[in-house]
């Protein structure tokens, strides 16, 4: 097969055709079949030849083989049985280890060590199912796998929320956790038209630079006040957080002490601190508790 007609239309439906297999929704299946959007893709993930790569996602292949020809190893992820079976018939390339199954459900680390990988700088770049977005990102900022970078095409709205500011409609519980972990980058904007078949959005490629975290809270107990201060939006930030103050042993009084220490006005809402301003209300807190 000449993987660089991966990218064309024609190519692909005629695969699909060949083998007798259907786009299957549930998986999230939109083949990127656009050169040029693929070459943006690869030229952030700065690969060299003697680097692992991670993909999740294999597809047909097209951002596999775009891969593979330019690194040591890549393990790829593919949760279709039939698309993994067409992948398998047609490879060539001996440095594409294909795991046919969720790539949640994996230890990415254990499987990169099967490959020869020691901790070795490691990319992961996938054009990632909608449904699994968040969770997939999450799993690799927190696999402490040493991923430099991280380059994903998502929705775009997901991708606005990524690098959203404090105070906008974007901005929530997954632009903190990115935060957190990364330095957040749009590189690309992907016009829905380069896929097949094509979703119903528009997409982004974003690129994610791991880094160490800038705040110095636990990080538990910063996710716990995070989530709880999101998890009612229109509501206050102090009324968000009396379940979890009570559940730490914290007075109503107390919490008003805290964010009057902080400047911040009684009617607050979570959506308006930024990730420094969390930590300093997680360590206050945790300094509360009895």
């Amino acid at each position: 097969m000449d993987y660089n007609q991966l990218t064309s239309p024609r190519t692909v439906k005629s695969l699909m055709e060949q083998y007798q297999v259907r786009f299957k929704k549930r998986f999230g299946q939109n083949f990127l079949v656009d050169r040029n959007i693929l070459q943006k893709i690869t030229a952030c993930a700065r690969l060299q030849p003697d680097q692992f790569v991670l993909e999740i996602g294999t597809g047909l292949g097209a951002l596999t083989y775009a891969l593979a020809q330019a690194c040591r190893q890549v393990l790829t992820f593919e949760i279709d049985p039939d698309l993994a079976a067409i992948f398998r018939e047609n490879q060539a390339l001996d440095n594409i280890h294909l795991v046919c199954g969720d790539a949640l459900k994996y230890d990415w680390g254990s499987l990169l060590r099967t490959l020869g990988w020691n901790r070795e700088r490691v990319s992961l770049v996938a054009n990632l199912p909608y449904y699994a977005t968040s969770p997939l990102i999450v799993k690799a900022l927190e696999s402490g796998i040493p991923f430099d970078p991280i380059v994903v095409m998502v929705q775009k709205e997901v991708a606005e929320r990524m690098q959203a500011a404090p105070g906008t409609k974007d901005y929530g519980l997954l632009t903190l956790m990115i935060q957190y972990y990364a330095d957040v980058e749009i590189t690309a904007r992907v016009p829905r038209t380069v896929f097949i078949p094509p979703p119903e959005v528009d997409s982004a490629v974003v690129r994610l630079s791991p880094r160490p975290p800038r705040v110095q809270a636990d990080q538990a107990e910063l996710f716990a006040v995070i989530r709880a201060a999101f998890s009612q939006r229109r509501k206050t930030l102090r009324n968000t957080l009396q379940d979890l103050c009570r559940d730490w042993g914290i007075s109503g009084e107390r919490l008003d002490e805290i964010l009057t220490e902080m400047n911040l006005p009684p009617a607050v809402r979570g959506e308006a601190l930024s990730l420094e301003q969390f930590g300093i209300l997680t360590q206050k807190l945790t300094a509360s508790k009895k």
